[in-house]
């Protein structure tokens, strides 16, 4: 099997103590697990593959589904997988839309359609507007690539169910609507990301 590469989201002090500052609540969390760490892949094709197969999934499938993919298909590139048709891929764990929209964008880079690389020098929104203009690629898979792969500082997801779930953990509510939602994230800002890591850890609690 050939693993694709991985490390952990960077950040430090700086943000634990502007959080902490920003909102105490969170900060009182924060302070309480300690050091979080988000294992992320700095690779932007195979980050956006498994922001794919993630969609709609709870992560322990996905992290069955991924290693299922690793071992039967090996590397993710979009090279190795054009080797595969759809049936093949979906073969691993996920559905036939996931296996297709995966063939779609590995010929999508492959025939240079797209050039993930170039995203790096695009504004987070610019990122969000390239991406979901490719079929199967909606708003949260692209904020997934954002945070899971470029590290970018400020991201909060409203469709990523687990941090909605982390905050009304957090703050002890019955339900979260999007105004409230909009009302934390800006006050995580900008470095919601580091917020996120967190509410995805609470939301596990």
């Amino acid at each position: 099997m050939v693993t694709v590469v991985t490390k952990i989201f960077e950040y430090g002090d700086e943000q634990i103590e502007a959080l902490g500052q920003a909102d105490a609540t969170l900060g009182a969390a924060m302070q309480r697990l300690g050091r979080v760490e988000r294992v992320i892949i700095p690779d932007l094709f195979a980050a956006l593959v498994h922001a794919i197969v993630g969609q709609l999934i709870s992560a322990k499938a996905t992290a069955t589904v991924w290693r299922r993919m690793q071992v039967q298909l090996g590397e993710i590139t979009p090279q190795n997988l054009l080797i595969y048709p759809a049936d093949d891929i979906q073969r691993c764990g996920m559905t036939m839309k996931k296996a297709r929209c995966i063939e779609a964008i590995a010929h999508t880079v492959a025939q240079r359609e797209l050039d993930l690389e170039s995203l790096r020098g695009l504004s987070d929104q610019e990122v969000i507007s390239r991406l979901t203009a490719l079929p199967g690629i909606g708003r949260w898979t692209a904020e997934m690539l954002l945070i899971n792969s470029m590290e970018r500082p400020d991201i909060v997801s409203w469709g990523d169910i687990a941090i909605r779930r982390g905050m009304i953990k957090l703050y002890g509510l019955q339900s979260l609507n999007k105004e409230q939602f909009e009302q934390y994230r800006r006050r995580y800002s900008p470095w919601g990301s580091v917020a996120s890591i967190y509410l995805w850890e609470l939301s596990f609690e």
